[in-house]
């Protein structure tokens, strides 16, 4: 599996060969450095520590500013593994690119969802409430939640209002649409969790994703993909 950590930068709208009007998220994805290479013989499993994003020294903890400054890499905001079988040949420092995905794949999203606050049970769970003819006092509330005779108390897991949001979703089986290799985007099919500007991890798709598939390593000699830019990047200002 291979994968990169990227930036949610809105969603906008482009047109296939046939005229259909396609609605995809725009996500910065890399380049991102790799920090650190796990192996199985020394750490018992395959593994990428990738760096994202660069950010000030005062940002940054001591003991991650030391690990960055021993690998003489640039201190980075973002750092996560992505665990991976195929990691020949790629070392510390390497950079890896968008491009390590092509139009036509299938990826999973990782990231954290929009926070609602406290919802609900018609908006949190999609509850449809009670009668809303004269006198009806049903509403909006969540009816009853247990039997007073058995079992006497209220079961566990039982759905019912509380904190909407703000927790890890990934999305699975979502279609790359357009890659723009000169400024590292990727065009993805939908909505992505997370607003404008979060981190999202991407991962080949474990269902439908190319198990062949490897990484873009930058200056490798790999035949680069051509690719039109376009204009769809521009006017992302919808929110999902």
């Amino acid at each position: 599996m291979i994968g990169l950590l990227g930036r949610k930068f809105g969603m906008t709208q482009i047109f296939d060969s046939n005229g259909n009007n396609i609605p995809v998220t725009v996500i910065e994805a890399g380049p991102c450095v790799v920090s650190a290479v796990r192996t199985k013989e020394k750490h018992g499993y395959n593994a990428l520590q990738l760096g994202f994003l660069d950010t000030p020294e005062r940002k940054v903890k001591k003991a991650k500013q030391g690990q960055f400054k021993k690998q003489n890499i640039p201190l980075k905001k973002f750092v996560k593994e992505i665990r991976s079988e195929k990691i020949e040949g790629i070392k510390t420092g390497d950079r890896l690119l968008a491009e390590s995905f092509q139009a036509g794949d299938y990826i999973d999203i990782s990231g954290v969802s929009i926070g609602k606050g406290f919802q609900g049970v018609v908006k949190r769970h999609h509850f449809v409430g009670g009668e809303r003819s004269h006198g009806s006092m049903f509403g909006r509330v969540p009816g009853s939640i247990g039997a007073s005779s058995f079992p006497s108390r209220v079961v566990k897991g039982m759905k019912a209002a509380g904190h909407m949001g703000n927790a890890q979703v990934t999305l699975q089986n979502v279609e790359v649409i357009d890659v723009v290799s000169e400024k590292n985007l990727i065009l993805v099919r939908g909505q992505v969790p997370g607003v404008e500007g979060k981190l999202v991890v991407i991962r080949n798709s474990k269902k439908r994703g190319n198990k062949d598939k490897t990484w873009k390593v930058e200056g490798s000699n790999t035949e680069k993909k051509q690719v039109n830019p376009g204009e769809p990047v521009k006017g992302t200002s919808d929110k999902s």
